[in-house]
């Protein structure tokens, strides 16, 4: 199970020094910390960081106790980084071993999340150039057809046109 937008919140806070057994934390700070959740998830969606976090359709209509079905992976990332948002709105100074923490889990979510991008062809219309010998194209002036990427897996490539 997943944790909760609220567990994200608490455990930032905690991170900060504002642990909710020591601190009482009210509702207007838990949901002013979980729209700054909110608005965390939805900048790195847009840089690409898809974690299904279930972000709201408006700012006023975020829930606390929101299941978020973000992978386990990405939990620390998560935390440490809110914890830097939300540090300066209370006073506090987060500590050089959050932020180098934070950034590292931060790197480590990029790689793990990262998707290669597709190998670029050139088109058949493309002069081969002078540099090129006939003979390794068939004495085909022109580039070689392009080879389609999408396959499936060992099995060999995937066929649509039936």
């Amino acid at each position: 199970m997943s944790y909760t937008k609220r567990q994200y919140v608490i455990a930032a806070f905690e991170e900060i020094g504002l642990a909710s057994y020591v601190f009482d934390l009210t509702d207007n700070e838990l949901l002013s910390a979980c729209k700054r959740l909110d608005a965390m998830m939805a900048q790195w969606n847009a840089k690409g960081i898809r974690l299904s976090y279930p972000l709201p359709s408006n700012p006023d209509s975020t829930s606390l106790d929101a299941d978020t079905e973000v992978p386990d992976a990405a939990n620390e990332a998560i935390i440490l980084n809110l914890g830097i948002r939300i540090a300066p709105g209370y006073g506090k100074s987060v500590s050089p071993d959050t932020k180098v923490s934070a950034k590292a889990a931060y790197t480590t979510l990029l790689g793990w999340t990262a998707q290669p991008t597709p190998e670029k062809q050139f088109p058949r219309t493309l002069p081969t150039g002078a540099g090129q010998k006939a003979w390794r194209y068939n004495r085909d002036p022109y580039m070689p057809i392009p080879v389609d990427p999408l396959t499936t897996g060992g099995d060999g490539v995937l066929d649509l046109t039936s």
